[in-house]
């Protein structure tokens, strides 16, 4: 072993710890957010360069070495990659966009408290970016490919092209932070794509869910309790909590006192990440009571194959009923009844759809939850529901099936 050289034991020691750490003359290890890579560091000229030589998970001691001093001989026969723009370099697979994307979103992860999101934030550079310029290297991408893959969605998803964005850059940072890539950053907005891109009004690119009119709404109820599914059962519980898809299906009873008529979800999933507390219609009780319960699992709206109905059950059922709207959409048919054709304040029906406050005044001094008004609110909205339907009228009750035991409904 050379005189200052780490050994392969110190080596696996500090590509656990973030920085930059000399291993041997020229070759440094480059360590952020828990990945790992060989650099070859050195002058020319009077000015200091870096090549990347790949993922220490990929590259024994022996075999950086090596590369590094590949890399030593190739600069002193004048292959200078940094200053030799005509010199071609075939980027390391830890080099590419993709692969620093991946190493990224897997550093990023266990700061999302919602599972959903961090696969949302991965999924659009898998869908829109990693096609057109995920094997490319980092260090070569630059606004022309930044625009082949927003220019297609940039007015038809807007929304989604402007995430998109905003995680290239984060990539392209992230980079640039670990010595993959020089200069300004291809993706920004502000003094560069602003200038390239039109931008999109806001009453352009916003793009209502499609709801039905709260009129029609109780007659709707009434077919659906014809309906005896689990599908029926959790979309007509959305409608009476006038609560988001994904908070229902993954609804366990541990968080319902069907006795005090509470739903209590805590934060974590929660949209606005703070606990909400629920006030049950009669309706919705006598509802939750008649639910059949899978022995053995503790979910409300329980699956045949997985252990909740996927997100997508109850969209499918209204498609097949009423074509063209969506399951978000009875939360508009709910704020409209209630500005309509009721006298509750506003924030009262605000808080019962579990809106943010986004005036920082209100937000300051508002300390309580409304419980008891929304608790009128919501028998309201129960009531008016069963004016075209009978009160409390759940359908009966599926057979068991196939694997699967059943136990009685719940009750108080």
């Amino acid at each position: 072993m050379a005189k200052g050289q780490l050994t392969a034991q110190e080596v696996r020691k500090w590509s656990k710890v973030d920085g930059l750490h000399r291993v041997a003359t020229g070759l440094y290890l480059r360590v952020r957010g828990g990945s790992a890579l060989w650099t070859f560091r050195y002058m020319v000229a009077g000015k200091a360069s870096e090549q990347s030589l790949g993922p220490v998970s990929a590259l024994t001691l022996a075999d950086a070495l090596a590369k590094a001093a590949e890399v030593r001989a190739k600069i002193r026969r004048g292959e200078d990659f940094a200053l030799r723009p005509s010199a071609t370099v075939v980027p390391t697979p830890s080099d590419t966009f993709e692969e620093v994307a991946l190493q990224l979103w897997e550093s990023m992860k266990p700061g999302w408290k919602n599972p959903k999101h961090a696969d949302q934030w991965i999924n659009t550079l898998r869908m829109y970016a990693f096609p057109r310029f995920g094997r490319k290297a980092v260090s070569e991408i630059g606004t022309d490919e930044v625009l082949t893959a927003l220019t297609p969605i940039w007015q038809i998803k807007h929304e989604t092209a402007t995430r998109l964005r905003q995680r290239i850059e984060a990539v392209l940072s992230a980079a640039k932070a670990r010595g993959l890539r020089a200069g300004e950053n291809p993706a920004a907005w502000r003094g560069h794509l602003n200038a390239l891109l039109p931008t999109i009004s806001k009453k352009r690119r916003v793009k209502h869910f499609e709801a039905m009119d709260w009129r029609e709404v109780p007659a709707f109820m009434a077919q659906l309790r014809q309906r005896a599914n689990m599908s029926s059962w959790a979309l007509q519980f959305t409608i009476l909590t006038a609560l988001r898809t994904g908070t229902v299906i993954g609804t366990p009873w541990s968080e319902i006192d069907l006795e005090r008529r509470l739903w209590v979800i805590p934060a974590e999933r929660m949209k606005a990440q703070v606990e909400h507390r629920v006030p049950l219609s009669r309706q919705a009780v006598e509802l939750l009571q008649a639910l059949p319960c899978l022995e053995g699992s503790d979910w409300v709206f329980w699956g045949a194959r997985k252990p909740t109905i996927s997100n997508m059950a109850m969209l499918e059922l209204l498609r097949g009923m009423r074509p063209g709207l969506t399951v978000h959409g009875f939360r508009s048919s709910f704020s409209d009844w209630a500005a309509e054709s009721t006298h509750f304040p506003s924030q009262t029906v605000e808080m019962a759809l579990a809106h943010t406050i986004t005036n920082a005044v209100e937000a300051a001094y508002r300390r309580g939850d409304l419980i008891e008004k929304r608790r009128e609110l919501m028998q309201a909205w129960g009531d008016y529901l069963d004016g075209a339907g009978q009160a409390g009228e759940t359908g009966a009750l599926v057979p068991e099936q196939a694997g699967q035991t059943l136990s009685s409904p719940r009750s108080t």
